[in-house]
């Protein structure tokens, strides 16, 4: 690899880099987690009982946030809402509210239940909750658009050199690893559509990416060693052609993958919605049936 192809590897950095996917969702779940703990350190403080007044209207204030969750459906699929402001702010709110009316409910709970009610009314809380957030994990990986992934990926192997005729492969010192980057696209691109090749490619995929990347770093070794005597390479260099040499490689397969993924994701979103919806029936039944039970008894 000269210093002019290097330079041309080079340009694959002058966008501007996204936080990761799985970054911001590590976040997410990080205060997830943050919350219930405190809300758990609050109710073993003792400092309230369900029953009374402070531990009564924090129960209120939890449902309240858990009925204003279905603002959300209604915004997002009846025409007389269309002109209610963007559904992604709709959506920021909904998560919001789904995070804080199930830690006030826990809050109030004090983390037992006491009737069958108020357990089948907790524990679909949960299960809502927690289904929430799987479908949050789920939506961020297919909000782009499948037409978006494609481009990225198109975008990317003609910046390459690798799908444009006329255009030298940044990766052509290489011929092994370009070919088997070939194959591992062909073989992801070619699998008969199906739930099990859904579930493969969210969670078989992702391992068979990482063993093709290992497997393309040490491919790379040699022919850049070649390099390295052919052009008299400073150590400083080298390291600097392989970083981005192997850049390459790696935003390639995420892209790839992506591309392949974003079905599989669509897939989940629709099985999850059917998984999702009689849970928060369920829940709404049940906590209409305690609220009744605490003010009638």
């Amino acid at each position: 690899m000269s210093s002019s192809a290097a330079t041309r590897v080079g340009a694959l950095d002058k966008p501007k880099r996204e936080i990761p996917a799985l970054s911001k969702d590590m976040f997410v779940y990080a205060a997830i987690a943050l919350v219930i703990w405190m809300a758990r350190e609050i109710s073993l403080l003792k400092l309230f009982k369900a029953s009374d007044n402070v531990g009564y209207w924090i129960g209120v204030a939890g449902a309240s946030m858990m009925l204003l969750l279905l603002s959300y459906p209604v915004r997002k699929y009846f025409k007389f809402t269309f002109g209610w402001g963007p559904v992604s702010l709709w959506l920021a709110v909904h998560m919001v509210l789904g995070i804080g009316g199930p830690t006030l409910i826990l809050i109030h709970s004090g983390f037992r239940f006491g009737s069958l009610n108020a357990g089948v009314a907790l524990y679909s809380m949960i299960i809502v909750a927690a289904s929430g957030v799987v479908g949050r994990f789920i939506y961020t990986r297919i909000n782009r658009g499948l037409h978006g992934e494609r481009v990225a990926l198109h975008e990317l192997k003609v910046r390459a050199g690798i799908e444009q005729e006329g255009t030298r492969s940044r990766l052509r010192f290489a011929p092994p690893v370009e070919t088997l980057l070939a194959k591992f696209n062909d073989a992801v691109q070619s699998a008969t559509p199906g739930p099990l090749t859904h579930l493969q490619r969210v969670f078989v995929l992702p391992a068979l990416q990482w063993f093709t990347y290992l497997r393309c770093m040490l491919l790379l070794r040699q022919p850049l060693s070649k390099l390295e005597k052919k052009n008299n390479w400073a150590r400083d260099e080298l390291r600097e052609h392989r970083r981005l040499a192997n850049k390459l490689v790696r935003r390639y397969l995420n892209a790839v993958v992506r591309v392949a993924q974003f079905s599989a994701y669509e897939w989940m979103l629709s099985a999850w919605h059917i998984a999702h919806i009689p849970f928060v029936f369920l829940l709404v039944i049940s906590t209409l049936i305690h609220i009744f039970a605490v003010h009638a008894y």
